[in-house]
């Protein structure tokens, strides 16, 4: 099977990104120490009631290295959604380049995908879009254009080729795609986003995930 790329983004959309700005190595450590340091307090405190001054306080360093890397609390939000982006394009990116079977491949590439869903960084990037949305649409909208419709569309491609390959049938890949994120992944996000699922509960939604790709295979699989 010829693997497509993934989606390219595009990233002209109104959201702060990181600066480009040259902070040497201890710069980029301070940096990291303050995206570490936000995902933890975004985590404990949720987006909205945090302020800099407690991600600050948490990881050390200064205001200005803070602002010079990230620019705001929207350009550290911006920097964890693309870090969470990056692991989703990482795991489909192994599904649209494999020969292996459906049952196998989807099933694959689900568990990779459910440790991700429940890593601390994609359940701060759920929040923010699903429990905050209404209040930072900018953040919301960003991150649908760029990660959730780029990452149906490579899902819906993966689906078509299938489809010509003879190996599953469907009438529209596309629709398929969304309803296999809806079927598989849906639960452990809203759980993830309420705090009933965490990185700990990742082997239980893994055999839920696993039994959830069954059922769905079940709707497609040739007759």
């Amino acid at each position: 099977m010829n693997s497509p790329a993934l989606p390219p983004r595009d990233n002209t959309a109104p959201v702060h990104e990181r600066r480009k700005v040259d902070l040497a190595r201890r710069g980029e450590e301070r940096a990291e120490m303050f995206l570490q340091s936000a995902i933890e307090v975004f985590l404990e405190k949720g987006y909205r009631q945090t302020r800099l001054s407690d991600i600050v306080a948490r990881a050390g360093g200064s205001y200005a290295t803070l602002y010079r890397a990230y620019g705001d609390k929207e350009g550290l939000a911006r920097a964890i959604m693309e870090r969470g982006m990056n692991a989703f394009d990482e795991a489909q990116g192994l599904l649209l380049a494999s020969d292996a079977a459906p049952e196998a491949a989807l099933t694959e590439t689900a568990l990779r995908m459910v440790e991700v869903i429940l890593s601390p960084v994609q359940i701060v990037i759920h929040r923010i879009v699903i429990g905050d949305g209404l209040a930072f649409p900018e953040l919301r909208d960003w991150y649908f254009e760029h990660a959730i419709r780029p990452a149906e569309r490579a899902l819906g491609e993966y689906f078509r080729c299938q489809q010509v390959a003879g190996r599953l049938c469907m009438t529209c890949p596309d629709v398929t795609a969304n309803r296999f994120y809806m079927a598989v992944f849906a639960r452990a996000i809203m759980d993830s986003v309420m705090g009933f699922a965490t990185p700990a509960d990742v082997p239980r939604v893994r055999e839920e995930v696993r039994k959830a790709v069954v059922i769905f295979l079940n709707g497609v699989l040739p007759r």
